[in-house]
């Protein structure tokens, strides 16, 4: 019980340290230092885009913002001189001799909130914004296992849970012993077969009454529904596999399925290959050298990580970074420091970056994933 209060309060900590690291780099960059941090350009990311309902457990508050931030996002990034352009026009425009910033986004899954809340901020402005499919989503092959533990963990005191030797009693009858449990089945969701796991945490879902489909079908857009949204000129759809695993943990011939399947349905949606993929999670190691290579050989001209940072001209197309605009920081001021790069810019330096990405970036990492 200590530990598991140990770790809450940690991560308030973190995230109160990490909102005073971009109030100083949003002040750094308004004093017109470090200019060069902010590079070309940035890509977001985005997942849900809803108004906010407060939910007394929630893990995973980090992936989703509310129109209103979303629409001061896009103001706030204007008024810096941000031009917004589509993900697919990337390399051109780092390419280009033009030297005004830009700004890209996009947005993983492709939830429901997306067309009914999203779109409308994204039109009132003209801004494009690529949505990235996962393709069993789509058909509700596949289950989003952050929401069904959600779920899961808000329904009941405890629960029984197989970790791969035989089923245990796991206690969730307190906010720390909830956030504990989903740290302790995620982790294993990440360390163990992926597959295996999310069946084994279904399974359980199932036991309490809640049908991990049912959640898919409620949270993400069915073809219809992606069809809805491309009707709009400013919306494009790219690859984010079938199943959702992490890419670098599959041998060659799975990550090669799951991404040129996904592929093949995207296609099946808007009558042409897509041109852009996110890969699943993002970051290293879920993503691997390997998968680039694949993404690059199977004809994408664009593939997103979520690993931080601003864009240069020299940047690997099939690796970009992201940046998370995150459901624990809406603030404008947020975005601003985002944007110029300052809060990465350590990484570059050889000297500080193992002290930095230890004690800044990888809690920050950890915020922006399910």
């Amino acid at each position: 019980m200590k530990h598991s209060l140990a770790k809450m309060v940690g991560g308030h900590l973190r995230r109160a340290a990490i909102a005073g690291g971009l109030e100083a780099a949003h002040l750094i960059a308004r004093a017109g230092l470090m200019g060069k941090a902010r590079g070309r350009g940035a890509v977001f990311t985005l997942h849900h885009v809803r108004p906010s309902d407060h939910r007394d457990f929630d893990p995973n508050a980090h992936l989703e913002i509310t129109p209103a931030f979303l629409d001061k996002a896009i103001l706030t990034l204007k008024r810096d001189g941000y031009r917004f352009v589509a993900l697919e026009e990337l390399p051109e425009r780092l390419a280009s001799a033009d030297d005004r910033p830009f700004a890209c986004f996009t947005l993983d899954d492709g939830y429901r909130n997306n067309l009914e809340w999203a779109l409308p901020v994204f039109e009132r402005h003209g801004v494009p914004f690529t949505i990235f499919v996962t393709a069993g989503f789509v058909d509700r092959t596949h289950t989003l296992w952050w929401e069904t533990l959600a779920d899961l963990l808000s329904a009941c005191r405890e629960f029984r849970f197989d970790f791969g030797d035989g089923a245990v009693l796991v206690p969730s009858g307190t906010p720390a012993q909830r956030q504990a449990a989903f740290d302790r089945i995620a982790a294993y969701i990440h360390g163990a077969d992926e597959a295996g796991a999310v069946a084994a945490l279904n399974r359980a879902a199932y036991e309490l009454g809640i049908d991990p489909f049912a959640i898919t079908e409620q949270l993400t857009l069915d073809e219809s529904g992606l069809r809805a949204l491309i009707a709009s000129p400013l919306a494009s759809l790219g690859a984010h596999t079938v199943s959702h695993r992490a890419l670098a943990r599959l041998n060659d011939d799975e990550a090669r399925r799951e991404i040129a399947s996904s592929a093949a349905r995207v296609e099946a949606i808007t009558g042409r290959p897509p041109l852009t993929i996110a890969y699943p999670y993002g970051y290293r190691p879920t993503a691997s050298t390997r998968d680039h290579r694949l993404a690059a050989d199977l004809g994408f001209a664009v593939a997103v990580t979520t690993e931080p940072g601003t864009l240069s001209s020299g940047v690997n197309l099939h690796a970009l970074p992201r940046i998370s605009l995150n459901g624990h920081f809406q603030s404008e001021r947020h975005v601003s420091a985002l944007a110029s790069g300052i809060p990465f810019r350590p990484l570059h330096d050889p000297l500080s970056r193992k002290r930095f990405k230890n004690r800044i970036m990888q809690p920050f990492k950890v915020l922006q994933r399910p």
